[in-house]
C-alpha cells in the first residue's frame, strides 16, 4: 500500500482559507447594499448571486473556464500583461471558488444585517459615533452569528466542492489537485483505503467545524 499523498489538504486548506478571506471582504459590503437598498434592480443583484446554488456546478465551472482560457476576457488579459495563464492555475481556482461561494457569504450577512434593523445604528450616531466605527463596534457584535456562519458554509463548500473546480482546474499535483478531486483520483484506480483515510480525515475536520460553529451561535444568542 502506498503512503497518502497529504499535500492535496494542506493545498485545500489554503483555498479555502484565501477564498473565504476574499469573499467576506467583497461580499460584506454587498449584502450591507442588499439589506438597505430599495432600487428595482435589487432582485436582479439577489438572483445573480444566489445562480451559483442552482446552477450545476459543470455549467459554472465551464463557463468560468471559458472566461479564464486564454482567448477568454479575463484569461486573455492576465495573459497579455502577466504572460501567465488563469486556468488550469492556483490562481484560478481562487477565482472559481469565490463565484462558486458567493451565496453561502452574502445571504446569511444580508439575512444578519436585515434583522438588525437600524435602531442601533441611529442611536449610535447620536452618540456621535462615525460610520466606520458604528460598523465595527455595532453592527459586527450583533451580526457575529450571522459572520460565524458565512465563514463556515463558505469555507465548508470550498473544500466539498468538486464540478467546478475539475472544470476550472483539473487534476495537476501539488498545483490543483484539491481533496475532493484526489478522492475522485484514488478510488478511479481503486486505491480505497487512500481515499478511506482522505475522506475520513475531512469528515472528522468539517463536523469539528459544525460543532465549533453551533456552539459558538448558542452562546452569542
Amino acid at each position: 500500500m502506498e503512503a497518502v499523498n497529504w499535500t492535496p489538504v494542506g493545498l485545500t486548506l489554503q483555498l479555502a482559507s484565501l477564498t473565504t478571506v476574499i469573499l467576506l471582504c467583497i461580499g460584506t459590503p454587498l449584502a450591507w447594499w442588499l439589506a438597505h437598498t430599495r432600487c428595482w434592480w435589487k432582485s436582479l443583484v439577489e438572483a445573480a448571486v444566489a445562480l451559483p446554488l442552482v446552477l450545476p456546478p459543470t455549467v459554472l465551472g465551464f463557463y468560468l473556464l471559458v472566461l479564464l482560457g486564454p482567448k477568454g476576457a479575463l484569461g486573455g488579459l492576465a495573459t497579455f500583461i502577466s504572460g501567465t495563464h488563469l486556468a488550469f492555475s492556483f490562481t484560478g481556482l481562487v477565482i472559481g471558488s469565490v463565484v462558486a461561494s458567493f451565496p453561502f457569504v452574502v445571504q446569511p450577512l444580508q439575512n444578519a444585517f436585515s434583522s438588525m434593523g437600524r435602531r442601533p445604528l441611529e442611536v449610535a450616531a447620536t452618540l456621535r459615533a462615525a460610520p466606520l466605527d458604528r460598523f465595527f463596534t455595532v453592527v459586527v457584535p450583533l451580526a457575529l452569528p450571522g459572520f460565524l456562519t458565512a465563514i463556515t458554509l463558505s469555507f465548508a463548500h470550498v473544500i466539498g466542492e468538486f464540478g467546478v473546480i475539475l472544470m476550472i482546474g483539473g487534476n495537476i499535483p501539488g498545483k490543483t489537485q484539491v481533496v475532493s478531486i484526489a478522492i475522485y483520483d484514488h478510488v478511479e484506480m481503486l486505491e480505497f483505503t487512500q481515499a478511506h483515510l482522505l475522506s475520513g480525515a475531512m469528515l472528522g475536520f468539517s463536523f469539528l467545524v459544525l460543532v465549533a460553529l453551533y456552539a459558538l451561535n448558542r452562546r452569542y444568542k
